[in-house]
């Protein structure tokens, strides 16, 4: 192979070499650093949540003097209002909150001995609407076991206000997995207990959330008549940054919670941004592939007679094509470590700046970044690889 690649090499044009090499250096760094960067700052708009999406927001009706006394509008939702809302064209799902109707208590223990006890309440929202595994979302009155999501603030609430003036010990989220709860609850004329298991805790969720099967079954066994129209909905939208969404929840005067569509649109147009950058960086890509052929064309055209030769003497074509192959190659491979560590250069200048503004936010690994470029890498040197061997060929076979 030594010989030939002394044969070969004679044509090779560097500026042309130079200029796929820097022009795919730029489309993989392009590419690497728009990913890593959006989901380094992909916290900073949108905590994460493990329970529910951030496309999904949660409404619910005003609330006015008259109303609190009786004499305003209802605070609940009829079944028109929520088909009114569905056939928007930004809605993709509706569900309702459904509230327990009976009275409910808890108390909290560890070891069989109670530590408190609190009056409560639960919700529920359609399953499809909770992102965890639905085996542990589930009850059934054999299990005796209810699964339970609570708010983050409360546990905020327990540890630094109720548990530090009644010296009570605090608990960190995985305790309170082991905590054990037992649950009362009065209605109809029945007084029972149940079992509670907290399986986690919700940023973006300020109730307490069980499985929808359960409450069915706890307000038919214990209040039967009850009224269970909701008073919040919860809705997927398509797009968070639609005006329309706003527009229409002022028209109909609802309210949202928090300011869950101001960070479902920072994190939309992030999205879109870092998507606009990544095409950007692909096409530069491309361009610098299609560079990298009209070279390799160019050369092999300088060199027809040469190949042509080696060929006839006894080189098969994939010994003649093998030098090309290993040139792109290793300019692939050499393009790919420099990205990584441009990558990871400039990674750490702008991790730093974002650390001193939000110290509390911890930005994704890089693991993504690099799957991404090893993929491309990949498909690159083997669409060039390719494409050398075939063009050996047809000289071979006296097609060009």
């Amino acid at each position: 192979m030594r010989l030939v690649w002394k044969l070969l090499r004679r044509h090779i044009s560097l500026p042309q070499l130079a200029g796929f090499f820097f022009a795919n250096l730029l489309g993989m760094t392009i590419v690497l650093l728009s990913l890593q960067f959006y989901r380094d700052v992909k916290p900073v708009f949108s905590e994460e949540d493990g329970f529910i999406r951030p496309d999904y927001l949660i409404l619910s009706k005003r609330i006015s003097a008259l109303s609190s006394i009786g004499l305003g509008s209802v605070s609940t939702f009829s079944e028109k209002e929520m088909d009114e809302l569905s056939a928007q064209p930004f809605a993709k799902r509706v569900g309702a909150f459904t509230a327990s109707q009976y009275k409910v208590s808890c108390s909290m223990g560890i070891n069989g001995v109670a530590q408190f006890g609190t009056e409560m309440f639960f919700e529920s929202v359609p399953d499809a609407f909770v992102d965890v595994d639905l085996q542990k979302w589930h009850f059934s009155e054999e299990d005796g076991v209810v699964p339970i999501i609570l708010p983050k603030t409360y546990l905020a609430i327990y540890n630094f206000g109720f548990a530090q003036s009644q010296n009570l010990p605090k608990l960190s989220e995985g305790i309170v997995g082991m905590v054990e709860m037992t649950i009362s609850m009065r209605g109809n004329g029945l007084s029972e207990y149940i079992k509670g298991r907290v399986i986690g805790f919700s940023t973006r969720l300020n109730t307490i959330l069980v499985p929808e099967s359960f409450i069915r079954w706890s307000n038919a066994r214990y209040a039967p008549d009850a009224d269970t129209e909701p008073s919040r909905i919860i809705l997927e939208v398509s797009n968070p940054a639609d005006d329309a969404i706003v527009n229409y929840i002022n028209a109909k005067g609802y309210e949202m919670e928090d300011d869950k569509l101001d960070a479902g649109r920072m994190t939309f147009f992030l999205r879109l941004v870092s998507g606009i950058v990544m095409l950007v960086g692909l096409f530069i890509s491309l361009l610098s592939f299609y560079i990298l052929m009209l070279s390799i064309y160019l050369l092999v055209e300088k060199n027809t007679e040469k190949m042509r030769t080696l060929l006839l003497i006894g080189y098969s074509p994939a010994s003649v094509a093998l030098p090309y192959q290993l040139l792109t190659i290793g300019m692939n491979a050499l393009v790919l470590l420099l990205a990584i560590g441009g990558l990871c250069a400039v990674r750490s200048i702008y991790m730093g700046q974002l650390l001193s503004v939000f110290p509390q936010m911890s930005g994704g690994n890089i693991l993504p970044a690099l799957m991404l470029g090893i993929v491309l890498f990949a498909l690159v040197s083997l669409a060039n690889a390719y494409v050398i061997r075939n063009r050996i060929n047809k000289i071979w076979n006296n097609k060009d």
